[in-house]
């Protein structure tokens, strides 16, 4: 082949160092490609202020936090700063998906009850089932006799609505009031997208299922 004819064959736009950062960054929710390389750039000339800051936040953050071994929350001491503190009412028991659910209700600041993180809902399609959950734990919660009320704080999605409808029928020999959010909350929605003003109304106007 003559060598104008020779095809263009790309290399490396930085050394093997960053590209991994890029690819990692990439992996993050709302990041693609182009904004983890953007967000290393910005790193990268904010060295001092903010990139060894924050891989020394990361080490100590992955040596650290810990799943709480009550609520599924995560902190960096078992049980964690929620499940600890006196204020907590624990007759009421709040269920969610995921720890940003979690997240989301406490910057809300509507209830101060003790919490449940499920993590994950049902999902057949994805392969998710009741033993992937921590609904044995939610049972064993439910019925030791201290908690008078669950609260299904869900999201409004097809698997959120099935997996409540789940825990409902689980516990319906359980001598506990059982109630969800209100209508608040969008369908389709996720709780940890919405502003604080409407999860302070969903909680507070919760109905009986």
């Amino acid at each position: 082949m003559p060598p104008f004819m020779t095809p263009f064959m790309p290399q490396a736009l930085a050394g093997p160092e960053i590209e991994r950062l890029i690819q990692l960054l990439a992996r993050l929710p709302g990041l693609g490609p182009r904004s983890a390389r953007r967000a290393v750039l910005h790193l990268m000339r904010k060295r001092e202020d903010l990139l060894l800051p924050l891989a020394q936040a990361m080490q100590v953050a992955g040596e650290r936090i810990v799943t709480c071994s009550e609520c599924g929350n995560l902190d960096t001491s078992d049980p964690c700063a929620i499940c600890r503190d006196p204020r907590r009412d624990r007759s009421i028991l709040m269920v969610v998906e995921s720890v940003g659910d979690l997240w989301a209700l406490e910057r809300a600041g509507a209830l101060r009850a003790a919490f449940h993180v499920l993590g994950g809902t049902l999902s057949p399609i994805d392969g998710t089932g009741p033993e992937d959950l921590a609904l044995g734990k939610l049972l064993d919660r439910a019925t030791s006799g201290e908690v008078r009320e669950v609260i299904l704080a869900l999201n409004a999605t097809v698997e959120g609505q099935t997996t409540a409808h789940y825990i409902t029928d689980m516990l319906a020999q359980a001598n506990v009031k059982v109630t969800r959010l209100a209508h608040g909350v969008p369908v389709g929605g996720e709780l940890d997208y919405l502003d604080e003003g409407t999860l302070s109304a969903a909680l507070l106007s919760r109905t009986a299922l």
